[in-house]
């Protein structure tokens, strides 16, 4: 009988094992939330390195803030009759003298006797050279306060090339407040400008950037970084123009020095007089001081009035002028811009309200009783104090509780605020022949 191979009994049981087949839904559902996961977790890291990182910094490497530019006040000028009173002092009572003294009497001479030495004067052209050349290196020294401010801009032409434009216009160093150095230029001829280049008088030149701007007085602050310029240049002292006072009352007939681009160009210069001083120049919640020239300069003129003190008097503005003066060169007050200038200097924007207005004389506040206060003669359309209700012929007279009996001191007191804030205004106004107060809450708008 044949034999049976016996089965093996080492023989294990073999088993193929399979793959679970792959859940597509359940593996994008879990692919979708890790992806989420992952985008909402470098969110909240940006965000809370975005918060943290100007913290942490400011405590790592603690920054300085700009110091402000701030001018200082200028005293209201006496009266001659004060200053008679101030100096003339009583003469003490004569002590009794053994025999009395009298000063000799002083000679007058008649207006034949000074023009006959007048006449011996005579002047030749060494003279004229001499005092022409003491002109020209004093006006050296003036424009180490100026700078030329170029904008440049790119556009395209009708075939899709690129080419750049150029505007030059004249610019004055007004200070520096401890991380840019400041300069005033007029705002029409770099409003525009993608990019401002500033050339100060030794030929260093360096990229500049807009601070702040005043449109409707045509004021723009430029900052260039100190971080960029030379380290010979900042041992030096920076030349920065001094301010002076243009609400002399002698201000009439005093020479002056116009500097910038008073014929049009670059660097060009002007000598002559102040021949008239123009009340107030109205723009909207301020009036500016005209100084009107005997220069006859360019209708695009730019630039600063200089006193033979060395100080800036007036800054230059065009089209202020009837049109038969309309070269002559005019300037507002540099006193009247100061407080402006202190603001856009740190940058601030504008408060704005809407009036047009000017002081109350004294022959209408004696005559009509028109209670003294800055006048309103026009509010601006859809201006904050037209939506308030403010009239053209009230008479504001109060401003945060504050007195105000000039456009003046309603100008400066609207400077100290800001935009959004809600100031109260009080005013009077006529009614049935008598004036009547009235308190208004206004939110303070901002210039564009």
């Amino acid at each position: 009988m044949p034999n049976r191979q016996e089965p093996n009994q080492d023989n294990f049981m073999i088993e193929k094992i399979k793959q679970r087949p792959i859940n597509k839904r359940r593996l994008i559902r879990r692919t979708v939330i890790t992806a989420s996961m992952a985008v909402i977790f470098g969110l909240i890291a940006c965000f809370t390195f975005l918060v943290l990182e100007p913290v942490i910094s400011n405590w790592l490497y603690p920054e300085e803030e700009p110091e402000a530019i701030i001018f200082p006040e200028e005293p209201e000028e006496m009266l001659p009759e004060e200053m008679l009173e101030e100096y003339i002092q009583p003469s003490p009572s004569p002590s009794p003298q053994p025999e009395e003294q009298t000063e000799p009497e002083r000679a007058e001479l008649d207006e034949q006797q000074i023009q006959d030495i007048l006449d011996r004067v005579t002047l030749d052209m060494g003279d004229y050279r001499q005092l022409y050349s003491v002109l020209s290196d004093y006006v050296k020294q003036l424009n180490r306060y100026m700078v030329v401010v170029t904008g440049t801009k790119s556009d395209t032409d009708w075939f899709a090339n690129v080419y750049e434009s150029k505007n030059e216009t004249s610019g004055v160093v007004i200070g520096n407040n401890g991380k840019e150095l400041l300069i005033l230029t007029d705002y029409n001829s770099v409003k525009k400008a993608d990019h401002l280049t500033v050339t100060f008088s030794d030929g260093v030149q360096a990229d500049a950037l807009m601070m702040q701007c005043y449109q409707d007085g045509n004021l723009a602050v430029l900052c260039v970084s100190l971080n960029v310029l030379s380290q010979d240049m900042l041992a030096e002292d920076m030349h920065i123009a001094p301010m002076g006072s243009s609400l002399q009352r002698n201000l009439v007939g005093s020479p002056v020095i116009a500097l910038g681009n008073p014929m049009g160009s670059s660097g060009s210069v002007g000598y002559g007089i102040i021949t008239a001083v123009e009340a107030q120049v109205p723009l909207a919640d301020r009036n500016f001081q005209l100084l009107i020239t005997d220069i006859y300069g360019s209708q695009s003129a730019g630039g600063v009035l200089f006193n033979t003190s060395g100080q800036v008097v007036g800054f230059i503005i065009p089209g202020k002028v009837g049109s038969d003066m309309r070269n002559i060169i005019s300037a507002y007050g540099i006193s009247d811009l100061k407080q402006m200038i202190s603001r856009l200097t740190k940058g601030d924007r504008i408060p704005y309200l809407g009036i047009i207005g000017g002081d109350v004389p004294k022959e209408a506040n004696q005559q009509s009783q028109v209670p003294f206060g800055a006048y309103v003669r026009e509010v601006e359309m859809d201006s904050p104090a037209m939506q308030a209700g403010v009239q053209s012929g009230d008479v504001v007279i109060g401003v945060n509780g504050q007195s105000v009996a000039k456009m003046s001191d309603y100008s400066n007191y609207l400077l100290k605020l800001n935009p959004e804030d809600t100031v109260t205004i009080q005013i009077m106004r006529q009614s049935q022949g008598e004036y009547k107060e009235i308190t208004f809450e206004i939110t303070v708008g901002e210039v564009e």
